[in-house]
């Protein structure tokens, strides 16, 4: 019995910072204090709070622990685990308040979050499936199996109300449905952990920390709608995932939870793990589906849709991997606590991977109805350096801005909707007044652009054409008529396009002519950039009664277009940019000594 359990992060995050390293040196500080009988070292998953990385947590007194550096571990091992002394300086500074070390679940950044998908992460030892167990772990599986039928499983999904966390928001209990009642002899259920927008990392996350609360849910899928082989399709680019998770199913099939005739109960059921390569067009289900097959990830027309023919063109049921997660969960607490939570329209939690312009960068998993200003500015903590919140992007490429209007408003499936955005996986990007809203766009664009298969004429070619138009404007090269013709092109996208990636792409540039159209016209009418990010349209000036002749901007031009020039009062003359030349690169504006500030940006 170890008196002491130091929980190291080992998501992406952290391992990115340095945490495999602060484990090696643990165990060898705890060896040489001779602690190792006392104390044990446990690689765990995401904490949430990301940016802080390396992070870890002893217990049993919950002191957490940030940016943790190896230097720091011989002296955190002798103080704290040895001692019993506290290292404040290594503390989250959140969780020290008046000279008092306050629980982790006190702080502003989880005080408001309820942790249902993400429970374990942070928790448990995702390697160990004991720890799973420990934890209730697979005991809705057995009840499922045991106790109910697949007509009742089906029931409890309806009354929690569970929506997919994907992006579309079907009623899970009821695509279970349409698949349990298409008679086949094969079906399947898939995994969706094709996680492809730009900053969103919640599959990988609970992959990472509780891989084993996924393959409980597809067990239990399985026996629901009569399939006896699940896939799981996860991007090759979340290496630690897929190694976790390939554990997950080995020990799973060694304990006989995977496998022939699961609890006695006569029903089999197994899984696969199918890498993508990173297409991001693959995270939609019919072209997921394809690539499993083995064919080139494009999407299929629907109908008829996959609960009817799927995989192999047998009834098919494709849920991400955080519906998956809130499965067993509902099973072991009923339906009823699930859809205590949340709106009438959307029941339970949702798991944001927040990211952009907010300090505390992270994963959070808030009820369904928090607000966006509860999320910015309680649990992000705010834009930092003093900076005005000016939109949030969520929905990833297919969602869109929300501006500063909308602060107050709900988050829910219908209420985003409502306001030209979208739930989309769960990413969300802040923004501040430093951000160009035509830039943000085109972004998202090229993204789209970057990513469309092109099997289908409207987005294939559609969306070229709408970021040849963005270009236009951020170049200052655009007149009032290509508006219109943006617009029309959205529209055209939105009706036309076989799959949900070309028939959403339009959702940022529609929701920013919305919401900032000042901004658009700004680029075209006045040719200026209002957040000054297009340097096509900005201009480095030299302010002739501050400039002192110093020539600093001059000797570190990469262009040399700095001229000096004789003028009246000035012994040593002045400079001027030559405006043909300059490559607005800013390097003389950032080298102009700040108590003289000659240079400006307009």
């Amino acid at each position: 019995m170890y008196r002491s359990h130091v929980l190291v992060c080992g998501g992406t995050g952290c391992q990115s910072s340095g945490s495999v390293g602060i484990i090696k040196k643990l165990e060898e500080e705890i060896g040489i204090q001779g602690l190792a009988e006392e104390v044990s070292v446990v690689e765990t998953g995401c904490f949430g709070l990301c940016a802080l990385g390396p992070i870890l947590i002893v217990y049993p007194e919950g002191s957490f622990y940030s940016m943790v550096k190896e230097e720091d571990i011989a002296e955190l091992v002798s103080e704290h685990l040895l001692k019993g002394r506290v290292v404040e300086r290594l503390l989250y500074d959140e969780t020290v308040k008046e000279g008092e070390i306050i629980a982790l679940n006190e702080t502003d950044f989880y005080k408001k979050q309820h942790r249902v998908a993400l429970r374990n992460c942070g928790v448990i030892d995702p390697e160990c499936i004991e720890e799973y167990i420990g934890n209730r772990g697979y005991e809705a599986l057995g009840t499922v199996l045991t106790e109910k039928t697949p007509e009742e499983v089906i029931q409890i999904m309806l009354d929690s109300g569970l929506r997919g966390r994907g992006g579309a928001g079907f009623p899970t209990g009821l695509k279970w449905k349409f698949a349990l009642g298409n008679d086949s002899d094969f079906k399947y259920v898939c995994a969706n952990a094709d996680e492809g927008d730009p900053g969103a990392f919640m599959d990988r996350s609970i992959l990472e920390g509780d891989p084993h609360s996924v393959i409980e849910a597809m067990a239990i899928a399985g026996y629901t709608i009569g399939a006896h082989q699940g896939y799981v399709y996860i991007r090759a680019e979340y290496p630690i995932a897929v190694d976790r998770l390939q554990i997950a199913i080995d020990q799973a099939r060694e304990y006989g939870l995977l496998g022939k005739d699961i609890f006695g109960s006569g029903f089999d059921f197994d899984i696969e793990l199918r890498l993508g390569a990173g297409a991001f067009v693959c995270g939609e289900e019919t072209a997921l589906m394809t690539s499993i097959e083995g064919h080139r990830g494009e999407p299929r027309p629907r109908p008829p849709f996959p609960a009817e023919k799927g995989l192999f063109v047998k009834p098919t049921i494709l849920n991400n991997v955080e519906t998956f997660a809130n499965v067993p969960q509902i099973i072991l607490n009923g339906p009823e606590w699930f859809a205590s939570m949340g709106t009438e329209d959307s029941k339970g939690t949702k798991v944001f991977a927040l990211g952009g312009k907010v300090k505390n960068i992270g994963l959070v998993e808030i009820p369904m109805g928090t607000t966006l200003r509860e999320v910015v500015e309680e649990i992000g903590g705010g834009t930092p350096n003093g900076k005005k919140f000016k939109a949030a992007q969520t929905g990833g490429p297919s969602g869109g801005c929300i501006p500063r209007a909308h602060y107050d408003v709900p988050i829910d499936f219908g209420n985003l909707l409502k306001i030209g955005s979208m739930m989309g996986s769960g990413g969300l990007i802040v923004m501040d007044e430093d951000d160009c809203m035509v830039d943000i766009a085109k972004f998202f664009l090229e993204f789209t652009v970057e990513e469309s298969c092109g099997k289908c004429t409207p987005c294939r070619v559609g969306t070229k054409r709408m970021l040849e138009i963005l270009d236009k404007i951020t170049e200052g090269k655009a007149v009032m008529e290509d508006l219109d013709k943006l617009e029309e092109l959205c529209r055209h996208l939105q009706t036309s396009s076989l799959c949900a990636l070309g028939q959403t792409a339009p959702n940022p540039v529609l929701s920013t002519l919305d919401y900032f159209k000042d901004e658009y016209l700004a680029h075209i009418k006045d040719h200026k950039c209002p957040a000054g990010k297009c340097k096509e349209l900005l201009q480095y000036k030299v302010l002739a009664d501050k400039c002192i002749g110093c020539g600093i901007c001059a000797k570190n031009c990469p262009t040399n277009c700095i001229d000096n020039v004789e003028m009246e009062g000035k012994k040593k003359g002045v400079y001027v940019i030559r405006q043909e030349d300059c490559v607005k690169c800013g390097v003389c504006m950032e080298k102009c000594p700040p108590k003289i500030a000659a240079i400006v940006r307009e």
